[in-house]
């Protein structure tokens, strides 16, 4: 059942006796009690609203749920479009690693077979050894060069990609999500963890590179020397090969706490940044400095704690290396000795195995930095993972043209039920009709369902899914079309919302009056502006339009962004204006100047306007009081003061408190 202008007072045809009882968003409070909003956006203490959260929210842990593979699938992608790079930059490590590995085998050569030839007055096989020697030295600082060229271009490829990535996926995901993940964490993935890859794959992916073909090489070419001396070395990488392992398990771990840690005090920081006029003016610095001095010491704790298993590692590896080193030149000088072995043999073991050995504590490090990596990848994968509340229509459907003298569009609530994720029912069952042209007032107590009415008219979120085979939660239709089969731009040029904050984006004012319409000509931006009457303090301004407004408009005051954000909405032309508790920050000039703005860029339009001041209500065609979800009274704003309901008492009210 659907309400019009013309209905009693009280309009129980708005709820229905198949729903359960509404719940407030967060709480009560006496209908039209100042405040910024209902509480719909912001986290109650029970978690009722959409940014609540229960205790074992994976939100709140900063644990998103990650597909299994999920990390290995993002890497393959990010990889994919230079896999022949890639496979350049393989080439060119093999053959580095076979010229620098071939010094030792060539000190051999000339110990056992140049050196007496030279005695014997022969030259040539010393002079060709030196030859090669350092052409080797030569070629492999070469290769090391491209490799190092080749292998920053992928590295470089992969971070540009990646943090596009994470930009455009941010912007995409619902409001939903953003009232439940914090700017800070998705900061931090975009920069603290994104330079976690950035080290493995500039710095610890070349040395697992050189690393894995050392062993590989030195290992072939010991038991090419000499078998016994091979396998004694490959044998001896047992004791490592389980020691790498167990510090693999350990530093996972501790680096998964690592990345949770950095992301929550990069939140905490720039929540008190961001919010640094409250946290002045209400004397929370030192609070505040506790809460980051304690998340700074869980930091701290844990890079400790970091730093101590890479230490354990070192020790351990150097232990059993010098060890191994010593028993094998032991036994290869014995056997020396005994006339069982060349002496140039054992000389190139001996630099073999140092060569062999040294590398392991640089593969601690890359162990380091791979599971630090591995840690940020995972995380980045799981924010990548997500998926919009609010998707994108599969076949979108057109609006209907508007006619000239009709720039407003229907509204209808058809059978809405609604509920946040953790929270109780918001709105029960709900069904309204708004006129097209028709300006609605809507007040009501703090959690009544009032913005969530407005998010759901801008498909800021979507009625929840339900099993097949259950009756719907209803549909918000747009001039009969379900908002749902509607692409995103053509339902952000129908539906336009000014919020409380008339956010402005640091640039030019221009630029921000132009951002729903940035094909517009100059000359389109002025007239929008002078007809909201916000042109005079405009031009007075240093660089008149062309002046940059800062961060969030900070260069201007808070009435002024409102009156740019009524510009930026009239340019946009929208059939259906949401206003949400657009003068509430304001004072009464203020207040006054943003009212006769209002009066033109609502004119002829479909307009909801959330309202908690009296005053902005009288500019209505009619007033819907809202209570637990439902509507409770419903008619124009003259013969609901003139009634005996909720807005009549506090019209009254109001008046009162005027005199």
């Amino acid at each position: 059942m659907t309400t019009s202008a013309s209905s009693k007072p009280v309009a129980s045809g708005h709820q229905s006796d198949e729903g359960p009882g509404g719940a407030p968003e967060h709480g009560g409070g006496p209908v039209g009690a100042g405040g910024a909003g209902d509480g719909a956006g912001s986290p109650g203490p029970g978690g009722s609203g959409p940014g609540g959260s229960g205790p074992g929210d994976p939100f709140d842990r900063d644990d998103l749920p990650t597909p299994k593979g999920a990390s290995r699938t993002l890497l393959r992608s990010l990889l994919s479009p230079m896999r022949r790079t890639v496979w350049l930059a393989a080439v060119l490590i093999l053959l580095q690693q076979a010229t620098v590995q071939a010094g030792p085998l060539l000190v051999a050569y000339a110990i056992d077979s140049a050196v007496p030839a030279f005695r014997s007055n022969d030259h040539g096989p010393l002079i060709a050894v030196a030859v090669v020697y350092l052409g080797s030295a030569l070629l492999s600082g070469l290769l090391q060069y491209a490799f190092v060229r080749v292998s920053a271009y992928v590295s470089q490829g992969v971070l540009l990609d990646l943090r596009g990535r994470i930009f455009r996926h941010g912007q995409a995901l619902s409001v939903d999500f953003h009232e439940r993940y914090t700017s800070g964490r998705l900061i931090a993935r975009a920069t603290s963890d994104v330079e976690s890859l950035r080290e493995l794959l500039t710095e610890g992916l070349e040395e697992l590179l050189g690393v894995c073909l050392s062993v590989f090489y030195i290992s072939l070419l010991l038991l090419y020397l000499d078998w016994g001396l091979g396998a004694a070395a490959v044998a001896s990488f047992a004791p490592l090969v389980l020691l790498i392992r167990s510090f693999q398990r350990r530093s996972k771990r501790v680096y998964s706490e690592r990345s949770t840690a950095t992301a929550a005090f990069i939140v905490k920081f720039t929540e008190t940044m961001n919010g640094i006029r409250p946290v002045q003016a209400f004397r929370r610095e030192r609070t505040n400095e506790a809460e980051f001095g304690r998340l700074n010491r869980v930091h701290e704790r844990v890079n400790g704690t970091a730093m101590l298993e890479m230490a354990r590692y070192v020790v351990g590896s150097r232990f059993i290396a010098n060890f191994a080193v010593a028993a094998i030149v032991m036994w290869g000088a014995y056997r020396v000795a005994s006339g069982g072995l060349e002496l140039g043999v054992l000389a190139a073991a001996a630099l073999y195995l140092r060569r062999l050995y040294d590398p392991i504590d640089r593969l601690g490090m890359f162990l380091n930095a791979y599971q630090s990596a591995a840690a940020s990848l995972e995380k980045i994968a799981g924010l990548l993972a997500q998926r919009p509340s609010v998707p994108e229509a599969t076949h979108p459907k057109p609006l209907p043209e508007r006619s000239a003298g009709r720039p407003g569009r229907e509204v209808v609530f058809d059978g809405v039920r609604f509920a946040y994720r953790t929270g109780g029912e918001v709105l029960p069952r709900f069904d309204l009709t708004l006129r097209a042209g028709q300006t609605v007032a809507v007040v009501g107590a703090t959690g009544a369902g009032k913005s969530t009415l407005a998010k759901l008219v801008a498909r800021f979120y979507d009625p929840p899914p339900v099993p097949d085979g259950e009756p719907s939660n209803g549909r918000v239709l747009l001039d009969g079309v379900d908002l749902r089969e509607l692409s995103t731009p053509e339902l952000r040029r129908g539906v336009v919302m000014v919020t409380q904050e008339a956010f402005l984006f640091s640039g030019t004012v221009a630029d921000n009056i132009a951002i729903g319409r940035p094909d517009a000509t100059r000359d389109e931006i002025e007239r929008a502006a002078k007809a909201i009457g916000a042109h005079d303090f405009i031009v007075a301004l240093p660089d008149g339009y062309d002046t940059d407004v800062r961060k969030r408009g900070g260069r201007i005051s808070a009435g002024q962004r409102q009156l740019v954000a009524f510009a930026r909405a009239l340019l946009a032309d929208p059939g259906v204006l949401i206003l949400d508790e657009a003068t509430s920050s304001l004072d009464i000039p203020g207040e006054r100047a943003v009212q006769r703005a209002m009066d033109t860029v609502l004119r002829g339009r479909t307009a909801v306007v959330i309202a908690h001041r009296l005053s902005t209500v009288e500019i209505a065609d009619r007033v819907l009081v809202m209570a637990a979800g439902r509507i409770v009274e419903d008619g124009p704003p003259a013969q609901l003061i003139a009634g005996q309901g909720r807005f009549a008492d506090l019209h009254q009210a109001w008046r009162d408190s005027l005199v």
